[in-house]
């Protein structure tokens, strides 16, 4: 739901905008009284320092939501957005079960990545609750705010939330290491210490789960690297090609009838894709996971066609979304 001044409550319904028109034009004060009282004081006092303000919302129980306040023009804004109660399944999700095989390691570093609302947080949700149900685990998961509510199962599990319960990401990250934690969940790596930290742990015996705001599996390799100072990227090109399991990138496409279904490349760290980082490669990771069906892999055109082919999907929702349309073309005249 995005709150604006000067127009009605708006809601994203499978990724597009509707005015709820049996509300009521919002006015700055309107705006303002609902806000306030949603934030403590803390929180007011970062939105009023800040100009904006993250956090996590539970309305009686029976709803709960992300909550980004801002400025705009001079008048409060804000887009909240809904947090489902229940963590759903992979199946329910309608991803693959071979997700699932990357939460078996005992250690690794495991990457969802793609645009911002298009169901990261969801998928890497429904990989840690089943970790939750399937083995005797400690998980601890860092998040800014706190999403999804987890129930321990079979594992014990430590939420903390930045600048709540941890000072920052990095921080909260090294402190996993005096924690005893077997896996860990990065809400979101927005730094380069926090890359470095996540990197360390999946080397050093933990299970490391983390978003990133890339398009795919070779932009995230390369925006990775590149965040690190020259001297160092040799070092991560090699500590990443040995910790590396497998990047998971994500696209919610409309579908035909309603409702919206995703869209995957899944990259699979085999020996291939190793090399290929260790020597600085990453341009041809395409190549490997359009060659690496018998293991896992998919390329996003690919997943694309196949939602096309099986009418699931329009061909124009599926040349918004695909980042090269001349390829997706002769895969669906094949």
């Amino acid at each position: 739901m995005h709150l604006a001044v000067g127009r009605y409550p708006t809601l994203r319904i499978d990724g597009d905008l509707v005015p709820y028109m049996p509300g009521k034009i919002l006015n700055p004060s309107s705006i303002k009284d609902l806000v306030y009282s949603m934030i403590t004081e803390k929180q007011k006092e970062i939105l009023e320092r800040e100009k904006e303000v993250d956090f996590s919302y539970n309305f009686d129980d029976k709803a709960r939501f992300r909550i980004n306040v801002f400025f705009e023009k001079g008048y409060l804004a804000a887009a909240l957005r809904l947090i489902p109660a229940r963590i759903r399944t992979l199946e329910e999700l309608e991803l693959p079960s071979m997700l699932l095989d990357l939460t078996r390691p005992s250690q690794g570093f495991v990457l969802i990545v793609g645009p911002s609302g298009h169901g990261k947080t969801t998928t890497m949700a429904a990989l840690i609750d089943y970790i939750n149900q399937n083995r005797n685990s400690h998980i601890i998961t860092i998040e800014d705010p706190i999403e999804y509510l987890f129930k321990p199962d079979r594992c014990i599990i430590n939420q903390r939330e930045v600048y709540h319960d941890a000072i920052s990401f990095s921080s909260a990250l090294r402190a996993t290491f005096r924690e005893d934690p077997d896996i860990i969940m990065v809400g979101e790596m927005r730094d380069v210490e926090t890359m470095a930290t996540a990197i360390t742990a999946a080397e050093t015996g933990h299970l490391v789960f983390a978003t990133l705001h890339t398009n795919n599996a070779s932009q995230t390799i390369d925006r990775i690297i590149d965040s690190f100072p020259a001297g160092q990227q040799n070092q991560i090109k090699m500590q990443l090609s040995g910790s590396l399991l497998g990047i998971i990138s994500q696209r919610l496409i409309p579908r035909i009838d309603s409702g919206r279904v995703p869209a995957l490349e899944i990259l699979i760290a085999n020996s291939a894709v190793r090399n290929l980082i260790r020597e600085g490669k990453f341009h041809q990771l395409d190549l490997v996971i359009d060659t690496g069906a018998d293991v896992g892999m998919i390329s996003l055109n690919k997943s694309l066609a196949g939602l096309v082919k099986n009418r699931i999907i329009s061909m124009e929702s599926a040349e918004i979304y695909s980042l090269n349309t001349s390829d997706l073309r002769m895969l669906l005249q094949k």
